[in-house]
């Protein structure tokens, strides 16, 4: 190899490096997000919810409508709404944000796997997130009368959230929101949660399916009001149990949970890495190295052909 030719590879290969990083980096730096306590549908049905809720029929219809797994459970958002939702997201959508890509949440269905929760109670929503951004999160629970079997709509939610929450901190890759339940919900019921980001121009909507319990029925086995009668529980500990021992459908486990300790508001903190190495942005990083390495490899070579 002629020095001329040496010095032509050290240079492409120096150029081509940071181009090559370019685009993982920047997809890296986008804010990705979604409840996992009470458990959101495209949580409950991607690849890393509960064995049982993937198993559920609601979860097998909504990836056959879907005709593809929800593996980015974390990136369903819409850009440049600036809170605009009620107008830019159509009736019946909701659930999907009106994403052609997560269109089988939207299906109307009264079988979604679900949370339990206690009327009048402290909720604190776990929501994971992959890497920290400025927002503000809005809750809204359905109101009395909500008829699950029918498609989700605006008139479906009150006018004011539940509760409205800016910039909380991220902890253990996790933001915690808590709301105080109103005392008169009972049954199937929706908790639908807007993040509108300050830094970046998306704004993220997830469905939680929630169930209260209805007149005469206890919330909990010791009859002491609580947010929820289920806990979702880490990975090696199974499925979710209620207060009185019974296992609760379609209950999930937050990613990465491994060895985290449950909080006393009974969510379970999320590990700092939400994806712990799988979803759709590692392998992206991953790659990205790998191609730097194999560039780095290529460039020394050359060094030496040089030297020669």
């Amino acid at each position: 190899m002629t020095r001329t030719t040496a010095r032509l590879s050290v240079t492409v290969a120096a150029a081509a490096a940071p181009l090559l990083l370019l685009p993982w980096a920047a997809g890296s730096a986008q804010a990705h997000g979604a409840p996992t306590d009470p458990v959101s549908r495209v949580y409950a049905c991607s690849p890393e919810g509960d064995a049982a809720a993937r198993r559920s029929a609601a979860c097998r219809a909504a990836v056959a409508a879907n005709g593809a797994p929800f593996t980015a459970w974390d990136n369903l958002r819409v850009a440049g709404v600036n809170g605009r939702d009620r107008q830019v997201i159509p009736d019946g959508r909701l659930c999907s944000g009106n994403l052609p890509a997560y269109r089988g949440l939207d299906l109307a269905r009264t079988d979604w796997p679900a949370t339990r929760l206690t009327p009048g109670a402290r909720l604190t929503m776990t929501y994971a997130s992959t890497i920290a951004h400025s927002g503000t999160f809005r809750l809204y629970l359905t109101r009395p009368g909500y008829d699950p079997a029918k498609p989700l709509r605006w008139s479906d939610l009150p006018a004011r959230p539940l509760a409205t929450v800016t910039d909380p901190p991220l902890t253990n890759g996790a933001y915690h929101i808590t709301a105080t339940l109103p005392k008169d919900r009972t049954g199937r019921q929706m908790l639908y949660t807007v993040w509108q980001n300050s830094s970046t121009p998306d704004t993220y909507y997830s469905c939680c399916d929630v169930v209260f319990p209805k007149a005469g029925e206890g919330a909990t086995a010791a009859g002491t009001p609580a947010a929820r009668s289920t806990t979702p529980a880490a990975p090696s500990a199974g499925r979710a149990t209620a207060a009185a021992g019974k296992p609760v459908s379609g209950a999930a486990a937050p990613p990465s949970a491994k060895g985290a300790a449950h909080s006393p508001a009974g969510s379970t903190p999320v590990a700092g890495a939400t994806r712990s190495g799988s979803g759709p942005a590692a392998p992206a990083i991953a790659g990205g190295a790998a191609a730097v390495l194999v560039l780095a490899g290529g460039a020394a070579l050359a060094l030496r052909l040089r030297r020669r």
